[in-house]
């Protein structure tokens, strides 16, 4: 189910070198998309409130969220309770001396946070895929 956190981000189907990466992202979009660092709780700017859409990958654009998975979970960042399928890759994560699962763009590799399974949030799943906001956009539904 998990691929080793050993992997190299460019083995997806949108690839850049770092100069070019730090060349279309804001410096916090790099840190987390390219270096998987992780934003301050409550930075949230995706709250799309009732508003139907996708969230898309900050990095390439690819969609990853329809916007009828996003729940509240009281948590300080975005919470979904599943991906668009194929969206996503998720990699077993050691780092910080725990394990979690890592959840990575499918297209692009770009760091998107974590999920977390069975915490018991009434969801069609019980998964919270734990995103940063600066790791997504918000495409409104035409």
């Amino acid at each position: 189910m998990f691929k080793q956190t050993l992997r190299t981000m460019s083995k997806h189907p949108i690839s850049k070198t770092e100069a070019e990466w730090r060349a279309i992202l804001s410096p916090s979009q790099f840190a987390i998309l390219r270096q998987k660092a992780t934003e301050r709780p409550d930075t949230d700017k995706n709250l799309a409130g009732s508003t139907v859409g996708v969230y898309t990958c900050a990095g390439c654009d690819s969609p990853l969220y329809k916007s009828s998975t996003k729940f509240d979970a009281h948590c300080g960042w975005p919470a979904f309770y599943e991906a668009i399928p194929g969206s996503v890759e998720l990699f077993e994560d050691h780092s910080h001396g725990m394990t979690r699962t890592e959840m990575v763009c499918a297209a692009c590799g770009g760091h998107l946070g974590h999920v977390f399974r069975g915490e018991g949030y009434d969801t069609p799943t019980d998964e919270r895929h734990c995103v940063n906001s600066i790791s997504l956009k918000f495409k409104k539904d035409e």
